[in-house]
């Protein structure tokens, strides 16, 4: 997807808005015969600065900073996936009971 449609379909971000955050580093297009070319995750990255700075009044020189810790927090995210999906593969089924029961008790 071209800047001009992510532009287009994005209400409240400006091209100029778009270009700072890529100078930024904060949306990563890949660019394709001298264009920005977006992908979903591009847009959805976009879209959520957006909402950052415009729902949430997040000012520009705190966006790095929120940025860095969403990024942390979907990076542990994807990392307990797997290694949830480890444990369901590799585990025997009566420690997996005994995992849940543990981990339900610790919870009260």
């Amino acid at each position: 997807m071209k800047i001009d449609v992510v532009v287009a379909q994005m209400s409240g971000v400006q091209r100029p808005d778009l270009e700072r955050w890529i100078l930024k580093k904060w949306v990563k297009p890949d660019m394709g015969c001298g264009e920005y070319e977006f992908c979903e995750i591009d847009v959805a990255r976009a879209r959520l600065i957006r909402d950052l700075r415009d729902d949430m009044e997040v000012n520009e020189a705190a966006l790095p900073v929120v940025l860095l810790l969403l990024d942390q927090l979907y990076d542990l995210r994807r990392r307990m996936h797997d290694v949830g999906e480890a444990i369901d593969h590799t585990v025997p089924a009566e420690v997996l009971v005994d995992l849940v029961v543990h981990l339900a008790k610790r919870k009260l």
